[in-house]
């Protein structure tokens, strides 16, 4: 922690657009007592925040870097923050159509709806030597390979789950979802016989 930080962070709401270019670079403020916790709650010198307001305001300014580090960014001043694993939460699914006309649309916890596609995939990553999935859709992309992301909760993944079907990525069965006519995959296509009389059955 930077205890003689003398930014004032936010300066003002920022949109989600990238930072108009000013000519000068932002001072650093270093680090600063900022964490996003894997909740997705914000806490401020480990307090949360509890005005939704003020989180949409600190989100509005936050940037993530070529190196993953996530920022608060305004034109005239940055500093890095901690973000425990995602930096919002998908906590609604909303959907229309089925089969490749299918849209996907999600709900974080700033209220900001994303629609997975082209822009915005869905991933699932799992714990090393685990077999947990854990969700992610892209928000925004970051200045280098390392998007912001929403971690999609568990009751908003199971809701995901049942409307997954069967396809093939790169040889092999999954099960996945299909939005904006991109297919996603959730996991390996079970090879369960129940499983497959179930499917067939419909």
């Amino acid at each position: 922690m930077n205890e003689g930080l003398r930014c004032s962070l936010p300066v003002h709401a920022e949109t989600i657009a990238p930072l108009p270019a000013t000519g000068r670079v932002p001072i650093e403020c270093g680090d600063l007592p900022f964490v996003i916790r894997r909740d997705g709650v914000w806490l401020y010198r480990g307090t949360s925040i509890d005005r939704k307001e003020l989180v949409c305001l600190f989100a509005g300014v936050l940037r993530r870097d070529a190196d993953g580090v996530y920022w608060l960014r305004t034109p005239a001043e940055r500093g890095r923050i901690v973000v425990e694993d995602a930096a919002f939460m998908a906590v609604e699914l909303d959907w229309t159509g089925e089969g490749e006309s299918q849209i996907l649309s999600f709900r974080t916890n700033i209220d900001q709806v994303v629609t997975a596609g082209p822009d915005h995939p869905i991933r699932v990553a799992y714990e090393p030597g685990g077999d947990e999935p854990t969700p992610y859709i892209t928000v925004r992309p970051g200045e280098g390979e390392h998007p912001i992301e929403a971690r999609i909760n568990r009751a908003t993944y199971y809701e995901l789950v049942a409307l997954a079907v069967p396809g093939t990525v790169d040889g092999h069965d999954v099960l996945g979802v299909w939005s904006q006519s991109v297919f996603f995959p959730l996991g390996d296509l079970p090879v369960d016989d129940d499983f497959d009389d179930e499917w067939e059955d419909g």
